[in-house]
């Protein structure tokens, strides 16, 4: 199964509802502390194609995207499927 991991800041309550989905679905999956002006935002930045938001959400080499986009694919039954679940 790849990796899942997630960039979250601070302070940042759609990161915290992601991770709280996350947790749900009992994945192992790795969160990456990235506040703004940081390396590691500077990497999600590069890896998403350019979303400036967080939180921004991986599964290997493939971007999810962020809260709005996790709850969306949670909703339409699809969010296990693009975890590897299914």
């Amino acid at each position: 199964m790849p990796a899942i991991e997630i960039y979250t800041q601070p302070g940042c309550p759609y990161c915290v509802r992601a991770v709280q989905l996350l947790r749900s679905k009992n994945v192992a999956f790795q969160e990456i502390n990235a506040p703004r002006g940081t390396p590691e935002r500077q990497q999600a930045y590069d890896r998403s194609g350019g979303s400036t938001t967080v939180p921004q959400v991986f599964v290997g080499e493939k971007a999810l995207g962020g809260c709005d986009d996790l709850m969306r694919l949670e909703r339409q039954g699809k969010l296990n499927e693009a975890l590897g679940l299914a």
